[in-house]
């Protein structure tokens, strides 16, 4: 009897250090979830007013709340889509992107910090509108990563590139083609230095996927864009009948980090 409540008292043992093994790696497979926020402007007042909102009291306070870095990007020189400041925002949950706003506007110091910004009048707005888009982070690459360039912040390239498919089963398709069929991989074995792939789950262009990728300079962009078009594994990979027709427009747009983007 004693070693039959033995072999029970071991067994209960190994069914919960199962289950915490298991908790451990469900949670660690978790991804981000991405808020991009896009400001749109009419005029360099209003652009000046926002950077200095962003780099004084916007980006503190995502800080404060745990938000290690943050992404904010502007459009190249020669853009024509017109004036706009790209925010990148990774939550490492769904609750922590929830509980976002509401945490900021019970931050004292933020509400200080951005005043002139946060309290302008409907006169004198501070932008024309505010544009997010919300992702989930692929399971190939859970979280963003800061890129590893050598140039200078102002000469980077930052290619924001956005997949829209024809229907959401293409769209499911093309995210799996990133992930099982391993394109993920390919572009991190050019060196194409990602800041994030994911899916978008609400944004005006859906049903499609968006990702960034990074390069010291326009020449060095043109270079591995030829390399991965050339490369073997693409040429397999993009030939394969399961993965036809999955996406129907391409939108790339090509932006520089502020000075004080985290990324």
């Amino acid at each position: 009897m004693k070693g039959l409540r033995k072999l029970r008292y071991l067994f209960l043992t190994v069914v919960i250090a199962v289950l915490v093994s298991f908790s451990s790696i469900v949670k660690a497979a978790d991804g981000y979830y991405y808020q991009l926020k896009i400001y749109h402007f009419k005029t360099q007042t209003q652009e000046d007013l926002a950077d200095k909102y962003l780099q004084n009291a916007y980006l503190p306070a995502l800080h404060r709340l745990g938000v290690k870095s943050v992404g904010v990007f502007k459009p190249v020189e020669g853009d024509t889509l017109g004036k706009r400041i790209y925010v990148f925002i990774p939550f490492k949950t769904w609750d922590q992107f929830k509980k976002a706003d509401q945490q900021l506007t019970a931050d004292q110091q933020y509400q200080t910090d951005g005043k002139d910004f946060i309290d302008a009048s409907y006169k004198d707005a501070p932008y024309t509108r505010i544009e997010t888009i919300l992702l989930s982070a692929f399971p190939k690459m859970l979280f963003a990563a800061v890129p590893e360039l050598t140039a200078k912040k102002t000469d980077r390239i930052y290619e924001l590139r956005s997949y829209e498919s024809a229907t959401e089963k293409y769209n499911v398709n093309k995210v799996k083609m990133f992930n099982d069929g391993d394109e993920v991989a390919l572009f991190k074995r050019l060196g194409f230095n990602a800041v994030f792939y994911s899916e978008v789950i609400a944004g005006a262009h859906m049903p499609n996927l968006m990702y960034m990728v990074t390069f010291n300079s326009m020449a060095d962009h043109d270079k591995l864009w030829k390399a991965f078009g050339e490369d073997p594994y693409w040429k397999t990979l993009s030939a394969k009948a399961e993965y036809q027709n999955n996406v129907s427009h391409v939108d790339a747009i090509f932006l520089h980090p502020a000075a004080y983007s985290d990324f």
